[in-house]
């Protein structure tokens, strides 16, 4: 990443995730190389596709630090066995890393000179497609298919950071209001239940 805010980020949106791959590798009660692949891939996940979709060299490939953090995070998971985090631990540790990631995508696409609306677009794949991984191999349903804000709240950190960017608003600030919105958001989804409105089909008889 050219700017050393969105390294941190990128850093810290990784073993975020990881730690909550690694966390659903220990509620299945999994051995400690399922906690790190696990933690692997759903810390590189949403990365990974979206420098396959723009063309840009494989982050994780290029600098192998992100790989030993997944790893690390993983191993701490399983000699504590999760004792020090609270219940809700994995809720809140996927709403900072959505919209981390959501933030990060969305700028490293922005810097690499991808269209606005497609910067969105990269920084919500970014945000999700490692917890959708997760899920997925966990037998898990996934979180995409709960009515509770989840996409949104990547939509959102996403779609305020490219536009203050495109205001001319500085990298850090930018960075920081699109992530607070955004777990704003999924904060509010986790514990008050937000939800968009359901698709209701119209009853059959009203169509005679």
């Amino acid at each position: 990443m050219q700017f050393p805010l969105l390294s941190v980020l990128d850093y810290a949106g990784v073993a975020t995730f990881a730690a909550t791959g690694a966390l659903m590798a220990a509620q299945k009660r999994q051995d400690v190389l399922t906690f790190i692949f696990f933690a692997a891939i759903t810390g590189v996940g949403g990365g990974t596709l979206r420098d396959l979709l723009i063309g840009a060299d494989v982050f994780w490939v290029a600098d192998p630090g992100y790989v030993i953090v997944c790893t690390v995070v993983a191993v701490l998971v399983w000699l504590t066995r999760g004792r020090v985090l609270p219940g809700q631990t994995l809720a809140w540790l996927d709403a900072v890393g959505l919209c981390v990631y959501a933030v990060v995508g969305a700028a490293k696409a922005l810097s690499l000179g991808v269209s606005p609306p497609v910067c969105v677009v990269m920084g919500v794949l970014t945000a999700t497609f490692g917890g959708i991984i997760r899920d997925v191999l966990a037998a898990e349903p996934s979180i995409l298919l709960r009515r509770e804000l989840y996409i949104s709240a990547a939509l959102v950190s996403a779609t305020l950071f490219v536009a203050l960017r495109m205001l001319g608003a500085d990298w850090t600030w930018a960075s920081a209001a699109a992530v607070l919105l955004g777990f704003a958001v999924r904060a509010g989804a986790i514990v008050w239940k937000w939800h968009l409105p359901a698709f209701t089909p119209l009853d059959r008889k009203d169509d005679s």
